[in-house]
């Protein structure tokens, strides 16, 4: 037992002073350490221990685990990509901005350039061209239905205008020679002379336009065919329309505002529009645009009030459609703006892409101004000289999912 005891003892001195000699080796007082050093074999698990050492050499990158903390919110977009998606950036500053009124509106057709192709005659219409319909352009004078009564019972309108005419024609003829004998008196010459003149006025109404196979209507004015009012083969009046006619060269945006906006009117001098068929934004200022008119009143029906424009029609506008309308105002100068398209929204929050770096980007919520379609206004986030991506920004977003960390991978 005492043997026992000793060897105890012993063996706790010589603890003692190995700690000793590790102090005096290494100058680290591991003894005050808040980090307990565990010697091998102590049982201790280093591997669930939060704040394990890694010993040099232990193949542990120090340094990329020190730059990917400091830098956890880059996104990678190399310069392969970033040409490949044509991405742009702009460089921030502050510059003049719209103030704008966003509400609805339509395009409409400009006064004088449509015309209604009507019905000159009663009967069975036949179009000239069976493909003939909406869309197909036409020429002034061009002929585009024929109207035939042949097989009606009450007989084709224009062989009975030139039987009434030559009829007519003949009656008054032979007045003339009567009346300068004396014969008839000149009431009935007068009579005579009337109906030879009616009968020739609705002759030649038809005349110029009558063929083998019936009357022939045309076109107007030349553009092309805005809807057709009636079908082959369809029985019209005399005076019933049958097609629109449109030149779709002026065309005209009409705005509805609405009434808390009345006293601003007088300062809208323009608009953009984006029609619901198309994501392009259309700027009256680059359509030889101007403003028409605005109501002074709203209706009983409705509780807005009208904004006209004029612009040219650039070809690719339908006439009719509805769409999205920017009512620019006032200008204002030093404004921080970014193109709509570098805007980016996610649960409610808007965000931007800076390049910060040759192929480093990052994501930085705004708060965002006035919207007039083209630019957007920001409030907060962005400050001058910062380049934000204007073009490519779904790429960009799509490379910040892709590079972001699984959930529960950590070091």
């Amino acid at each position: 037992m005492l043997l026992t005891g000793c060897n105890s003892n012993q063996k706790t001195e010589n603890e003692k002073e190995d700690k000793h000699e590790h102090v005096d080796g290494d100058g680290h007082d591991h003894a005050n350490e808040k980090d307990h050093d565990h010697s091998e074999g102590d049982g201790h698990d280093h591997s669930n221990d939060k704040e394990h050492k890694h010993s040099e050499g232990d193949g542990h990158d120090h340094e990329a685990e020190a730059k990917g903390e400091s830098h956890a919110d880059e996104i990678l977009f190399t310069k392969q990509q970033a040409q490949l998606v044509d991405l742009k950036t702009e460089t921030v500053a502050p510059g003049s901005f719209y103030n704008s009124i966003k509400t609805s509106g339509q395009i409409q057709a400009s006064q004088g350039d449509e015309a209604v192709i009507a019905a000159t005659s009663n009967g069975i219409v036949s179009f000239t061209n069976p493909s003939i319909t909406d869309g197909t352009a036409v020429k002034a004078g061009q002929p585009i239905v024929t109207i035939s009564a042949k097989k009606l019972l009450e007989g084709d309108p224009s062989v009975k205008a030139r039987i009434e005419y030559e009829t007519a024609q003949k009656e008054f003829q032979r007045a003339e020679s009567l009346v300068k004998e004396q014969i008839i008196s000149a009431k009935d010459f007068e009579q005579a002379r009337l109906r030879y003149e009616t009968a020739k006025t609705v002759y030649q109404a038809q005349a110029g336009n009558m063929t083998a196979s019936g009357v022939s209507v045309t076109s107007p004015i030349g553009g092309y065919i805005k809807n057709r009012l009636v079908a082959q083969g369809e029985y019209v009046s005399v005076g019933q329309p049958i097609a629109t006619v449109s030149q779709n060269r002026r065309l005209q945006l009409r705005a509805e505002v609405s009434e808390n906006n009345f006293k601003i009117l007088k300062s809208i001098s323009s608009a953009n529009f984006k029609p619901a068929y198309d994501n392009q934004l259309y700027k009256l200022s680059e359509l030889n645009g101007r403003l028409l008119s605005f109501g002074k009143a709203s209706t009983d029906q409705s509780f807005y009030i009208p904004v006209t424009f004029e612009f040219d029609n650039v070809g690719d506008i339908i006439p009719g459609a509805y769409t999205e309308v920017y009512l620019l105002s006032t200008l204002q100068d030093n404004v921080i703006s970014v193109p709509v398209s570098a805007v980016t929204e996610e649960q409610g929050l808007n965000f931007v892409y800076l390049q910060i770096g040759d192929e480093e980007y990052t994501k930085k919520e705004v708060t965002l101004g006035q919207n007039n379609g083209e630019r957007v206004q920001i409030l907060a986030g962005l400050q001058r000289g910062a380049k934000v991506v204007t073009k490519g920004v779904y790429q960009v977003k799509l490379a910040a999912t892709s590079s972001v960390m699984p959930e529960g991978h950590s070091h």
